[in-house]
């Protein structure tokens, strides 16, 4: 069926989500998923949830959340179901798989993938679920662990604008900022740029601690003289303390910022644009993966770049499991 025949069969935009009516579903409680899951219970919504492993859902269950057996199950029991898992290859085996959410979403219902993932799986998928009868929006999140626990992700989102709107108090529960990106695959492209920035800019945020190291200064007090002028920024003031007090506990992990750089780097090679400081990110983050640390989190850049200049840092906290 073509995008063209599939518009024709899609459904009509759903009523405004609403506590108590509207049932929800959730798949995926990692570091992230799992404070968004939780606060939606807080706001009163009915929530299905399945991950991989059940014990990671056991603080949603004991919350009043209900288990399902499978996506489809999830998607069975839900008006609106909300992914946020690993890779895209776990998007693709949660959405489109045997027992995936398609096999179990009915018309009308909605999909809202919040995982960083592929631009164009986002629009594959878009177009599966409209063939259903059902619509689907791409909406990766950026904040970190503190933004989902207190509600202030921004929320990236690519489809239809008035789907999205009519997610509204599913969005207050979660997030201070939504911004609406253009069509499928539009969230997944400007979550791209936002790691972009990112990247270059945890580069920068390591090198200038372990300068300020190895230059004989007291790198709390130059951390607190750089953060409130031109150089400041979210990771500066969120993660740069938790480098200097040895915590590389993963609030974003760097097995999945690779994860997410690499998808940058494949859009780049798409449109045959160079951007050699994504590069560059890449394959630092990467020699941190290849050295056993990929579930730290993704502050723990500073100890490649510690080791490189010779520059004695305080050993890594055990990360914890997701």
């Amino acid at each position: 069926m073509s995008v063209s025949q599939a518009s024709a069969t899609a459904a009509a935009v759903p009523p405004p989500a609403r506590p108590g009516q509207t049932r929800l579903g959730w798949i995926g409680a990692g570091v992230m998923g799992r404070s968004m899951a939780g606060r939606l219970l807080d706001a009163g919504f009915a929530v299905t949830v399945f991950t991989r492993r059940r014990e990671t859902a056991a603080g949603l269950l004991s919350r009043g959340a209900v288990w399902a057996d499978s996506p489809a199950a999830v998607a069975n029991a839900s008006d609106v179901v909300f992914t946020m898992v690993g890779h895209p290859a776990d998007v693709r085996d949660v959405v489109l798989g045997t027992a995936g959410v398609l096999a179990g979403l009915a018309r009308g219902s909605v999909l809202v993938d919040h995982t960083t993932s592929s631009p164009e799986l986002a629009v594959e998928i878009d177009a599966r679920v409209r063939e259903r009868g059902g619509c689907a929006l791409d909406a990766p999140v950026s904040g970190g662990d503190r933004g989902a626990r207190e509600g202030t992700l921004t929320v990236m989102v690519g489809g239809s604008e008035a789907v999205g709107a009519s997610l509204t108090a599913c969005w207050q529960a979660v997030a201070g900022k939504i911004v609406a990106c253009g069509g499928p695959g539009a969230g997944q492209r400007t979550k791209l740029a936002n790691q972009i920035v990112i990247a270059s800019g945890m580069i920068g945020i390591c090198e200038a601690l372990v300068y300020s190291v190895r230059a004989g200064l007291d790198p709390e007090t130059t951390l607190e003289a750089i953060s409130s002028g031109a150089a400041g920024s979210w990771s500066l003031s969120n993660l740069a303390p938790r480098m200097l007090a040895g915590d590389f506990a993963p609030g974003f992990m760097v097995e999945h910022f690779v994860k997410d750089l690499r998808l940058a780097l494949d859009e780049c090679r798409r449109l045959a644009i160079d951007l050699p400081g994504l590069a560059l990110a890449e394959s630092l983050y990467a020699r941190l993966l290849e050295q056993g640390n990929g579930r730290l989190g993704t502050q723990a850049l500073v100890l490649a770049l510690a080791a490189q200049a010779r520059c004695h840092w305080p050993a890594a906290q055990p990360p914890q499991s997701p």
